[in-house]
């Protein structure tokens, strides 16, 4: 008996590798995926902040978000990201502040400052796209982020194209793999939740 639970031990963990190992091949390939278009806006992933000062690897995905502006791919930037417990300023604020720094007219900025995850951003954008008339966005985030952002664009309604950023942070082993073991984990995560969630009700 303690056999046979130490054998199905053994193959339940194996094909939980297994699926984990599929899972972090596909946002690997999914991070060189680069959908850039034209599109009504440009919708920018939250990466956390301090006390209104944009996080580094969130400061990349708005430069990102201001070439893609600047170039003339859409006339509209959406920032998400709501209030971390421990900061006084929401993630989309600090985000409006750094890009209108960068001389982006104030009135091509709009804020979605409710969310606290990936799924969140979607689902608070979506109503903003739906008030502004605005039909497709560019998402943009790190590239190993994308796989799982573009699911929940799916999944929450934003017709959406990916456009990583080529300015990420990264970049080394040292760093890349943590945030691939994480992302992976938050993947698998996001599967299992949208199966008994089924997010795409929402739309």
């Amino acid at each position: 008996m303690k056999k046979r639970c130490i054998i199905l031990s053994a193959a339940v963990f194996a094909a939980l590798l297994c699926v984990f190992l599929l899972l972090a091949v596909s946002i690997v390939r999914a991070s060189k995926t680069d959908e850039t278009r034209a599109a009504d806006c440009i919708l920018v992933l939250g990466a956390g902040t301090w006390e209104g000062e944009v996080s580094p690897v969130f400061r990349e995905r708005l430069a990102h978000a201001v070439r893609l502006y600047r170039a003339g791919y859409a006339q509209k930037i959406i920032l998400t990201g709501g209030l971390d417990p421990q900061n006084t300023v929401t993630d989309a604020e600090a985000a409006r502040r750094w890009i209108e720094a960068q001389g982006i007219p104030e009135e091509d900025v709009l804020t979605e400052e409710e969310s606290r995850y990936t799924h969140e951003n979607f689902l608070y954008a979506r109503g903003i796209m739906e008030r502004e008339g605005l039909r497709t966005a560019l998402v943009v985030s790190d590239p190993l982020h994308m796989k799982r952002a573009m699911l929940c664009a799916r999944d929450f309604g934003v017709v959406g194209y990916a456009s990583p950023t080529t300015t990420t942070l990264y970049k080394s082993a040292r760093t890349v793999v943590p945030f691939l073991i994480r992302e992976t984990g938050c993947l698998f995560a996001y599967g299992v939740w949208r199966i008994f969630a089924r997010p795409w009700n929402a739309r």
